[in-house]
């Protein structure tokens, strides 16, 4: 297993656990890795995690909040880090892509993220982190998208945060799909077009000429 330990001796225990559950979720998933393997990971010891984190579920589940923002930080790049957009289907396909065409990058975090939501069913403390991680994303989301209505000059959707809400369920929708068949799961581009169609059928009808 790859490890932590040999990083600089200034930093902290905190952050080399941090980076050593990363690499665990990585390399053997939540479900199957032990205090152990984190120690051996990131070469502290089996105290500083009860120190730190209050313990191994506890140290994992932070793990994988800092997974969930980072693949946020991954939406804000895509949106404002390259060229200006020129609309707002140029920006929502930005957000797409960086939501859902990296799934095979991500592949053993987003396997790790999956096998969470088993033992959260029965864990009150993961499925409150679980559900943290969501808001946290919808604010910052939430923030993104005013942002880019600021700089388009369009109106802000009327509840940006439910906008937020259904683009991470769309993701991780296609995520659990693409788990199972990476084939028939549609990229991000296709979702686009899927979108295009239907926000066709729920536009309100306008009445014909003369009615």
């Amino acid at each position: 297993m790859g490890g932590v330990a040999g990083k600089q001796g200034s930093e902290g225990h905190r952050e080399r656990l941090l980076a050593a559950a990363l690499v665990c979720l990585r390399e053997k998933g939540y479900a199957h890795t032990t205090a152990r393997d984190l120690v051996a990971a990131s070469g502290t010891n089996l105290a500083s995690i009860g120190y730190h984190f209050g313990g191994k579920e506890a140290l994992l589940n932070e793990a994988l909040a800092s997974v969930v923002r980072d693949w946020t930080a991954r939406v804000e790049q895509a949106m404002f880090g390259g060229p200006p957009v020129r609309d707002t289907r140029e920006l929502l396909e930005r957000v797409l892509v960086a939501l859902i065409d990296v799934f095979d990058e991500l592949r053993p975090l987003i396997i790790s993220c999956v096998e969470a939501y088993a033992p959260a069913l029965r864990s009150d403390a993961l499925r409150a982190r679980l559900a943290e991680s969501y808001a946290e994303s919808r604010r910052d989301g939430a923030a993104m998208i005013r942002r880019a209505a600021a700089e388009l000059g369009v109106e802000v959707p009327a509840d940006p945060e439910a906008v937020v809400s259904v683009l991470v369920a769309i993701s991780d929708g296609l995520m659990l799909q693409w788990l199972a068949d990476p084939a028939s799961t549609p990229d991000a581009r296709q979702a686009l077009d899927a979108l295009a169609a239907l926000s066709v059928v729920a536009a309100p009808e306008r009445a014909a000429p003369g009615r």
